[in-house]
C-alpha cells in the first residue's frame, strides 16, 4: 500500500512539474507575441511604388522618409531609457493585392519588422490583414479609406490595421453638407469613378447626406480620356454643382472638358484631387471653382507649427510644396513613434496597443485621436482653387 502510495505520489508531482512548465511555456509563448526591436527599429514600407497607384505610393514614401531622417537625426525613438534609431525596410507591391500580400509576408516573417506603414490603397491593405494579423505586427495605412477597411467581417476592429486618413462615408458626407449649406446647390449632377470602391464610395455617401436633387447619375472608368459625350448632356441640364470623387488624373480631364464645354458650375471632388498635377492636366484657368476634401491643407502652416516645419522641410528636400499624401504619411511614422513612446516596448502587439489608445496625437495633417474602430478623430478641409491654386480654405469638424 505504501509503495503503491509512493508511486503514486511521484505521478502526481511529476503532472504538477509537467502542468508548471506548461505554464511557463504558454507565458513565455505570450509574452514573446509579435516581432521585437533589435539594434534598431525596424518598420516595413508596403508601399505601391509601380503600377497605376505609383504616383500616391512614391509622394507617400518621400513623407516616410522625411519622417524617418527627422527622428534619427534626433537620436532616434527612446525604448526603455535609450534612445534606438529607425531602420526602413521599404518594399513595392506593385499596386497589386497578391503582391500586397507577399511583401506583408516578407516584411513581418523576413525582415522581422515591428510595424508597417502602407499600402496606400484600399485593396492593397485589405490583401495585407491576414499576413499582418498572423504576425501580430499592426500596420497604418496612410490613405486606406474604405469604412470597412479596418474591420473584420464580423463587424469587430482588427486589432492590428489602422489608417492615418479618415474613411469615405465621413468625407463624402462631407462634401454634401459644404454643397448644401456653402454652394447652396439644390440641383447636383455626379460623375463617380466605379471602377474602385474609393469612388463609389464616396458617392454613396454623398447620396445618403445630400438634401437636394441629383439630376444626373453617370459613371466612369480609370483610365478614361474623353468626358464630352457626358458634359454635353450636362450642358443641357440645370445644375448648380457637379460631385466628381475620383483620382486627379481622370478629374483632371473632367474640369478641363467641362470648362471647355461652357459649364461653369461649382465642381467638387475628393482627396484623390488634391494634387500639383490636377491643375496642370486641367490648365489653370480651367482650374477655378473647384473644391475637394482634404485631410491636409496646404495653408495649414498659417496656424499648425508641426504643419510649418514640416512643409519648410519638405520644400527644402523636394523642392515643391508638400502633397497631402507625404503628410499623411509622414503623420503615419510619428504615429507609431508616439505608441512605441506611450508603451515603453518597441515589440509590435505593444505598437498596436499603443496606436489603439492614442489621443490628440499633434500631426500635421492636425489633432488625431483613434476611436474603437482604429480611425482618426481629426478636422477635415475643403479647399477652393482659382486659377490652379489654392485660394480658401474651408475648414470642417
Amino acid at each position: 500500500m505504501k509503495k503503491w502510495e509512493k508511486q503514486t505520489m511521484k505521478i502526481a508531482a511529476l503532472g504538477a512539474m509537467a502542468l508548471t512548465l506548461a505554464g511557463c511555456a504558454t507565458a513565455k509563448s505570450s509574452s514573446s507575441q509579435g516581432n521585437n526591436p533589435g539594434k534598431t527599429i525596424k518598420i516595413g514600407v508596403n508601399m505601391e511604388l509601380s503600377g497605376s497607384a505609383a504616383g500616391y505610393g512614391e509622394q507617400q514614401k518621400q513623407g516616410i522618409q522625411l519622417a524617418v531622417k527627422k527622428i534619427n537625426k534626433s537620436g532616434g525613438i527612446k525604448v526603455g531609457g535609450i534612445k534606438k534609431k529607425i531602420q526602413l525596410v521599404i518594399r513595392d507591391n506593385k499596386t497589386s493585392n497578391t503582391t500586397a500580400a507577399s511583401v506583408a509576408a516578407q516584411l513581418v516573417n523576413n525582415d522581422k519588422v515591428v510595424a508597417v506603414v502602407g499600402p496606400a490603397t484600399t485593396s492593397a491593405g485589405t490583401a495585407a490583414i491576414p499576413n499582418m494579423t498572423k504576425a501580430a505586427v499592426p500596420s497604418v495605412s496612410p490613405s486606406a479609406t474604405d469604412p470597412d477597411y479596418t474591420l473584420q467581417k464580423s463587424g469587430k476592429v482588427q486589432k492590428y490595421i489602422f489608417r492615418a486618413c479618415y474613411q469615405n462615408n465621413f468625407q463624402g458626407a462631407t462634401a454634401a453638407t459644404f454643397v448644401t449649406k456653402n454652394l447652396k446647390a439644390k440641383r447636383v449632377a455626379i460623375l463617380t469613378d466605379n471602377s474602385s470602391d474609393y469612388g463609389t464610395g464616396l458617392t454613396k455617401a454623398f447620396k445618403k447626406q445630400y438634401r437636394g436633387t441629383v439630376v444626373s447619375s453617370q459613371t466612369f472608368q480609370e483610365g478614361d480620356k474623353d468626358f464630352n459625350a457626358i458634359l454635353t448632356a450636362l450642358k443641357h441640364k440645370k445644375i448648380d454643382a457637379i460631385y466628381a470623387p475620383g483620382y486627379y488624373s481622370e478629374i483632371g480631364l473632367i474640369v478641363k472638358q467641362a470648362r471647355q464645354a461652357g459649364i461653369k458650375a461649382p465642381i467638387v471632388g475628393s482627396d484623390g484631387m488634391a494634387d500639383a498635377k490636377l491643375a496642370q492636366i486641367a490648365g489653370k484657368s480651367n482650374a477655378t471653382n473647384v473644391y475637394y476634401t482634404t485631410p491636409f491643407s496646404t495653408k495649414a502652416s498659417a496656424t499648425n507649427k508641426v504643419a510649418s516645419k514640416f512643409m519648410s522641410a519638405y520644400k527644402a528636400k523636394y523642392g515643391s510644396t508638400a502633397p497631402t499624401f507625404s503628410a499623411l504619411a509622414y503623420d503615419s511614422v510619428y504615429m507609431i513613434k508616439a505608441a512605441i513612446e506611450k508603451e515603453g516596448s518597441a515589440n509590435s502587439v505593444k505598437i498596436a496597443d499603443g496606436l489603439a489608445k492614442l489621443k490628440n496625437f499633434k500631426g500635421v495633417t492636425g489633432t488625431t485621436t483613434i476611436d474603437k474602430q482604429h480611425n482618426p478623430e481629426k478636422t477635415i478641409s475643403i479647399e477652393q482653387l482659382t486659377n490652379g491654386v489654392v485660394s480658401k480654405v474651408y475648414n470642417v469638424k
